[in-house]
């Protein structure tokens, strides 16, 4: 329609139509020179004052974005033409008298699936995205060249586009298979007082364009590279929406190509993108995409600022006497004994710790360098405005001292406190646990505070037969427990309460008489003999388990032939073999008993 404003037909409604308004838009005849001073010129300005830029060139495959970026010998693109005039201003502006010293130096980089590779240095290989600690984002390992001409700068930029990944689509015979990004980096240092630097940046970037396999046919290898194109200009999508909406989390990380962009999008820089269309009828939608996303991307708000701090040579005029740099006690031992028996009406009692804490007592260059700027930047300003006041960096004794005895008193407040603190957590937990104490009466003491004791030998009840215990029981020396039944409840007595109870004989032991022990033991051994795994399975301690080893044992090796012989097979114990023993004799000997009454 005219220069800031275009017109396309609405693909949902015909009769509709979708209207764009841009900062400036550049029709067929539009001349690389007409871009370049209409959009890209007056933002080089802003690298001499420390501030960053960039440019981006983003549309669909075959629009044109790295004809706009670097042209032909005849029509230079956007990259020659910045680098000639920005190589000029730094000249004029570096020139001798001039209060500024200027440097640039140049790196060319492309993102290829993923993967940061340095054009300058193709060996490299894949290197890393890093942020520092102001939030500027760098490349560790890139390869940075001194330019001071347009032909120092050719003369690396030409070799370096040549290892640039291409190939070939039904679309266009040399189609971009990465992003490029060229970084030029202008340094300046002050020659006078106070030997301010400044650091700008310029980001050339051409982006790959998008594309549809379908159209492109790509297959292989570069269907792999289509794919990783579009997902990171996909990722370059979510940024720019997540910035307009206001969301707490724009996903930078999510691609290398927005992590580089991070300073462009919603950053520091000054940002100018540049959406190269396609007016075929063919790429319509493609069209749309790219106006809709150039849209978007208009409302994204960046906020530049100088990048400006003090070099450190700047610091070397600042000096500390041998007394200022030590503490109080420090200085006190450097002092002479003349001057120790005078004294000093000033106070001397400041504690060495405190003196460590404090900066005017240390030294300049083992200072943090942020902290050093705002010192000197205070300083200027009160310098400015006329203060009476002494230097922060040159404190007088006196004031000094004041400072320290300030610093000990609240280090001593803050150990008073902490100290108050524990008491009261301490009281808290006592207090805890006697409310505990005394809603659970019954609850037992701490195993710290109880007394242990020795565990009185257990005792168990034999089922003997009526005559043996009758028998055994006219025996003077004879010792027997009998259970009975009061109730529910069995207590067990003794029948010789005359005889002390620590004896030298195991209560476990077997009062059985040799008959009714053999007669058990042989009832034992022929069922193990001659019973299936169901009849095992009636005896005490033998589950399925075990009669199914037992069956099969016997089927290898034969009959037993003594009960013992059970500890053979696998799975069963000496220890379970005595439980075995005990639970069965004594069974087959209550049951005898039973039949017999």
């Amino acid at each position: 329609m005219d220069s800031c404003s275009l017109e396309i037909a609405n693909w949902r409604n015909h009769q509709e139509t979708l209207k764009y308004q841009f900062d400036a838009f550049y029709g067929e005849r539009s001349t690389q020179q007409d871009i370049y001073a209409g959009s890209v010129q007056p933002i080089l300005r802003h690298l001499l004052e420390g501030q960053n830029a960039s440019v981006l060139a983003y549309g669909p495959t075959g629009a044109g974005k790295t004809h706009t970026m670097l042209g032909s010998p005849e029509q230079p693109g956007v990259i020659p033409r910045a680098l000639m005039d920005l190589l000029q201003l730094t000249r004029e502006e570096g020139a001798e008298g001039r209060p500024w010293a200027l440097s640039v130096t140049m790196s060319y980089l492309e993102i290829y699936q993923e993967k940061v590779l340095d054009l300058l240095d193709p060996a490299s290989g894949d290197l890393v995205i890093r942020e520092d600690c102001r939030g500027n984002i760098l490349i560790p390992g890139l390869s940075q060249k001194p330019i001071s001409s347009f032909a120092d700068f050719e003369r690396h930029f030409l070799p370096a586009s040549r290892n640039r990944t291409v190939g070939a689509t039904r679309l266009n015979q040399r189609s971009s298979r990465s992003h490029a990004v060229l970084l030029v980096k202008v340094d300046q240092r002050e020659r006078l007082a106070p030997f301010r630097q400044r650091e700008g940046k310029l980001y050339l970037i051409d982006l790959a364009g998008s594309e549809d396999n379908r159209r492109t046919g790509n297959k292989g290898l570069r269907l792999k590279e289509s794919g990783a194109i579009n997902t990171s200009l996909f990722v370059l999508g979510k940024v720019v929406d997540a910035l307009n909406q206001g969301l707490p989390r724009v996903p930078y990380r999510d691609s290398k190509l927005t992590r580089l962009l991070q300073d462009s999008l919603g950053g520091s820089a000054h940002s100018i993108l540049i959406a190269n269309i396609a007016p075929e009828r063919r790429f319509y939608l493609d069209t749309v995409s790219a106006l809709n996303f150039a849209a978007r991307s208009k409302e994204v708000i960046n906020w530049p600022f100088t990048n400006e701090s003090l070099q450190p040579h700047a610091l070397g005029p600042v000096k500390l006497s041998q007394k200022e740099l030590l503490g109080p006690p420090e200085a006190k031992r450097a002092r002479g004994p003349e001057e120790e028996e005078i004294g000093s009406p000033e106070p001397m009692a400041a504690p060495a710790s405190a003196s460590q804490k404090l900066s005017p007592l240390q030294k300049l260059s083992s200072m943090d360098p942020a902290m050093l700027e705002r010192l000197l930047s205070l300083d200027r300003l009160l310098a400015s405005q006329g203060s009476q006041g002494a230097p922060l960096l040159s404190t007088p004794k006196r004031e000094r001292m004041v400072l320290m005895k300030t610093v000990e008193e609240k280090d001593l407040e803050i150990e008073r406190l902490k100290t108050k603190q524990k008491e009261l957590e301490a009281k808290m937990l006592a207090q805890k646990a006697e409310e505990k104490e005394n809603h659970c009466p019954t609850m037992l003491r701490p195993l710290s505070h109880r007394t242990v004791t020795g565990a009185k030998p257990l005792k168990k009840a034999v089922v003997m037969p009526l005559q043996l215990i009758q028998e055994q029981a006219a025996s003077p020396n004879a010792e027997i427990h009998i259970l009975k039944n009061k109730g529910r409840k069995r207590k067990l007595e003794s029948l010789d309460a005359l005889e002390p109870e620590e004896k030298a004989e195991d209560c476990w032991e077997l009062q059985i008489s040799p008959e009714l022990l053999a007669h058990g033991r042989q009832k034992i051994l022929d069922l193990l003999n001659e019973g299936s795994a169901r009849d095992l399975r009636s005896l005490q301690r033998i589950g399925p388990k075990k009669a199914q080893l037992i069956v099969g044992w016997r089927e290898l090796h034969g009959p037993f032939s003594q009960v013992e012989d059970l500890e053979r097979v696998e799975g069963i114990t000496g220890k379970q073999m005595e439980s075995f023993l005990k639970a069965n004799i004594l069974g087959l000997a209550a049951g005898q008993r039973c039949g017999a009454s």
